[in-house]
């Protein structure tokens, strides 16, 4: 076995490495390289002058015969050795040579015979360890750019999980705040559930009690009945007179004389307390208890533009035909017809509801006490006002650089709900009429906060109607 494989590794040393026989008239180059005479003539008739293994220049001059490996490989042909290519070698199935070039133009690997053949005459080649250089060059480049996408990618992932995370966490705060606003519900509930059992467990008590008394007294007064009963039935069995003679027989008394009159009201719990329009009568009850309730506010003349008229009790605006002579000042808006409440806020939570029925122009909100109110002013963020208003059948609200147009809403609101939680940051607009959500505003607020109140332009009379405040009960 180790004959045999010494023998292989002796003869792999005589193989050309273009054509894979035995060398024939083997020349050696300056690199240290060996090939074929006519193997390394057919690549300077080429004007090739570079060694095909290593690309190595070699001079153009007479090339000398490598008289050793000559004398080998003779001695390998004598010995009718066969040319064994290396392991891993890959060869041409045409001409069962090693597959030393890639042709770019074919895209595929060739040997030197097919590289020398006229089909490859105008076709782009390269030796394999060129094309692999530039192929790894290429692969780098690609790399590189998949590292970019991968860095963007990963960037994004980031960001987008944190954003799932945080959706997670205000989700899980809002679950937590839902349950305990009801459960805020339930303990006012089955404390008003306890108190009305507790009260209606007492009359019940005091009407009952005298009349089981009253049945008590009525069930001795049949015992002593029934015992006078059968002694008179023994009586009556009697045929002595002497025994008759002894009964006392006086006047008759009536079981009515005893027994003491109690009053149909006195019999009958109270049903409009206890029945009647019960779960009406705990809401109304419940208003107290509520947070925020529905805030009874009303309009701050002092700030009212000249042309609106406000109701005598304040809780109405509508705009008039011409300017009033009022006095001006500096709380007073002068050019847009509007007003601010005469409650502002610096905590809590606070609901209120402005009645828009039958207008086709509006603007609600609020409005921070510092807010400009003179001249020709940009209800927006940037200015104090977080506010939506109805132009042209469409509710609108403004961001710090632009007007957006909230979604078409179903049905047109008659009243609009405005929240507003000072120290959460937050101010809510909702149709009242189904408390469905129409716009959120988040802010960190520093100041006195007013309701703002703009019952729009009345350009062609389609626009009378006076924005309402509506209280507990109102509207």
């Amino acid at each position: 076995m180790a004959s045999k494989q010494k023998e292989e590794n002796w003869t792999e040393e005589i193989i050309c490495p273009i054509c894979h026989e035995f060398f024939t008239n083997p020349i050696s180059l300056d690199c240290g390289h060996n090939f074929c005479r006519s193997c390394i003539t057919k690549s300077r008739e080429k004007d090739i002058n570079s060694c095909p293994e290593c690309r190595e220049r070699f001079p153009r001059r007479d090339l000398r015969i490598n008289k050793v490996l000559e004398n080998l490989a003779e001695k390998a042909r004598q010995a009718k050795q066969v040319p064994k290519v290396k392991e891993n070698q890959q060869t041409c199935d045409d001409h069962g040579k090693e597959l030393k070039w890639v042709c770019q133009t074919e895209n595929k690997l060739i040997c030197e015979t097919c590289k020398d053949s006229p089909g490859h005459g105008q076709h782009r080649e390269l030796p394999i360890e060129e094309a692999i250089e530039m192929y790894k060059k290429r692969v780098k480049s690609s790399l590189e750019s998949l590292i970019g996408d991968q860095s963007v990618e990963q960037e994004s992932e980031k960001k987008l999980k944190q954003k799932i995370s945080d959706l997670k966490e205000q989700a899980a705060s809002l679950e937590k705040h839902i349950k305990s606003e009801f459960r805020e519900l339930h303990q006012i509930l089955t404390a008003k559930e306890q108190r009305l059992l507790s009260d209606l467990w007492k009359e019940e008590k005091r009407i009952v009690e005298p009349m089981e008394k009253h049945v008590q007294e009525i069930q001795e007064r049949l015992k002593s009945i029934e015992e006078k009963r059968s002694s008179l039935q023994t009586l009556m069995e009697q045929n002595d007179v002497q025994a008759f003679l002894k009964v006392s027989f006086g006047r008759k008394r009536r079981i009515s004389d005893e027994t003491p009159q109690i009053s149909t009201e006195a019999t009958t719990l109270s049903a409009g307390k206890f029945k009647g329009p019960l779960q009406y009568v705990i809401w109304r009850e419940m208003i107290n208890s509520i947070d925020p309730a529905p805030a009874s506010l009303t309009l701050d003349p002092n700030t009212a533009n000249p042309r609106l008229i406000l109701s005598k009790d304040q809780t109405m605006v509508r705009l008039g035909d011409n300017d009033q002579e009022i006095l001006d000042n500096n709380e007073r808006f002068d050019y847009w017809y509007s007003a601010l409440g005469s409650e502002g806020f610096t905590s809590g939570r606070h609901y209120w509801e402005v009645k828009v029925k039958n207008k086709t122009e509006w603007e609600i909100g609020v409005a921070r006490e510092s807010a400009g109110r003179k001249g020709k002013i940009d209800s927006c963020p940037v200015n104090g006002y977080w506010t939506v208003w109805l132009r042209a059948g469409k509710i609108y609200f403004t961001t710090s650089t632009r007007s957006d147009t909230l979604n078409v809403l179903p049905l047109k609101p008659q009243k609009i709900g405005i929240f507003l939680d000072y120290e959460g940051g937050q101010v809510s607009f909702y149709n009242a009429d189904n408390i469905s959500h129409i716009h959120t505003f988040t802010h960190t607020f520093t100041e006195k906060i007013f309701p703002y109140f703009c019952p729009g332009m009345n350009t062609n009379g389609d626009n009378s109607a006076p924005l309402v405040i509506c209280g507990i009960n109102k509207c």
